[in-house]
């Protein structure tokens, strides 16, 4: 064989490595993110069966978020040294199947709550490390892998509506009991399926990949310190170094009002929205058209709007890993912008009606391209502030030390997800009266479908 055949050959046998290398580096994030999620919105779709009429099903959005915002408090901010990724996946999945057996399996509403807790727990931290993960890799690697993550955080959405929606017809003990499964898939994907840094350190790397280790990621640093992402291989120092509590401040202030503000109000509104607005957006059964068809009752009303929501929030979360060009970093407040406004339509249209009442299939139609703007503008909000801060350059007074510079890119991207998930603790609280005056306007005007749940 010729030279130049040669030389053509290993061409194409690298090209098809590095190929295959991102189709494996993109479908594991995107399990991660798709099953780190599901359980978060499988409780959330099933809030108007697990909880009785009575109570408010704000309740459950609070026991669904405020433990993952312990655990997003808890593990970048207080904790020091380095991550064990294997120990923690391994104990998000256990903690999750738990959680979700209890719920399964208890039916007073206190162990409910418990179990939800437990899952949310998880769930708070697993979306935290898997964020955490993708900054082990270059940027240019880690900024796909956000994207593909944040594209299986969307598609949870569809998928968890979609089974509740299918699996409420079991009951609770079944429905709930077959999702407790899932969790299942997060260590295979990391053990089995997930490619490590250094195979990705190489323009000319062969098309065979090395799986992650069981004894973590930690063993290599995977860095970009150059503006045109040169990558270095290096080995971590065997002396102990951790970022301080002044570190730790000095990397999260300039991100308060360029990332954290924009993120908290977009999920301050947009789960107000969906837990104390949206379950007292009913109308009567229709009696004709496709709308009769998905329809049958007035308790199908709550988990359309989810499945809505939902899908918009996936196609959304999906355009960086589409292709789609980000938002300009002036753009970041746009979304929450947006949303406050849909919040107030939304309002005026639950308690007072937007259009008469003679017209509530043009009603329904409203809400229906309402819910889906709100889910664009909060997919778009989730992608892009995480993408940006995975592509930020390091701090030039550590880019000497390359321990350092990898815990600062973990620290910066975990610690975001403070300002999302205090967003939606405040909307679960915020939900609770909301969803009861609005039920109280409704009937002080005659209408009295929210009474009937």
């Amino acid at each position: 064989m010729t030279p130049f055949f040669g030389n053509l050959t290993d061409f194409w046998a690298s090209s098809a490595g590095k190929k295959r290398l991102s189709l494996k580096l993109g479908f594991s994030f995107f399990l991660f993110g798709l099953i780190n999620n599901v359980l978060y919105v499988i409780i959330l779709s099933a809030a108007l069966d697990l909880v009785p009429p009575s109570t408010p099903k704000g309740i459950i959005a609070f026991c669904n978020i405020a433990p993952a915002l312990i655990a997003k408090l808890g593990w970048p901010y207080f904790l020091k040294g380095r991550i064990r990724y294997a120990r923690r996946i391994v104990g998000c999945c256990a903690l999750s199947f738990i959680g979700m057996l209890v719920v399964a399996f208890h039916e007073s509403l206190y162990s409910r709550l418990l179990g939800i807790s437990l899952a949310s727990f998880s769930s708070g931290l697993g979306e935290m490390t898997f964020l955490q993960l993708s900054t082990t890799y270059s940027r240019s690697v880690g900024g796909r892998s956000v994207g593909y993550f944040a594209s299986g955080t969307g598609a949870a959405g569809i998928v968890g509506a979609f089974m509740w929606w299918e699996l409420r017809g079991l009951g609770i003990s079944t429905g709930v009991g077959i999702s407790a499964v899932l969790p299942f898939i997060l260590p295979v994907a990391y053990f089995f399926l997930l490619p490590r840094p250094a195979a990705f350190l190489h323009q000319s790397f062969s098309a065979s990949y090395t799986l992650v280790p069981t004894d973590d990621l930690e063993t290599e640093v995977d860095d970009d310190l150059s503006a045109q992402d040169d990558v270095e291989s290096r080995v971590e120092p065997k002396v102990t170094v951790s970022l301080s509590a002044a570190d730790k401040w000095r990397l999260v202030k300039p991100m308060l009002l360029k990332y954290m503000l924009p993120l908290f109000c977009v999920y301050t509104f947009e789960y107000t929205i969906n837990q104390g607005v949206a379950p007292t957006l009913l109308y009567p059964v229709p009696s004709h058209g496709l709308i009769s068809k998905i329809i049958h009752s007035v308790r199908d009303y709550y988990p359309l709007w989810q499945l809505v929501y939902q899908t918009t929030v996936f196609f959304s979360r999906s355009s960086i890993s589409l292709g789609l060009k980000t938002l300009p970093a002036r753009f970041l407040p746009a979304p929450a912008i947006i949303q406050f406004a849909i919040l107030l339509l939304l309002v005026f249209e639950s308690a007072v009606g937007l259009l008469p009442e003679d017209r509530e299939g043009g009603s329904i139609f409203l809400v229906f391209i309402l819910i889906s703007i709100e889910g664009v503008c909060g997919g778009l909000a989730y992608v892009n502030v995480f993408y940006r801060i995975n592509q930020e350059q390091p701090d030039p007074s550590s880019a000497h030390n390359p321990e350092i510079t990898k815990q600062e890119r973990e620290f910066k991207i975990g610690s975001i997800g403070f300002a999302d998930s205090s967003g939606i603790l405040l909307a679960s609280i915020l939900a609770v009266p909301s969803e009861i005056e609005l039920c109280r306007a409704q009937v002080a005007r005659g209408k009295y479908l929210c009474r009937g749940l």
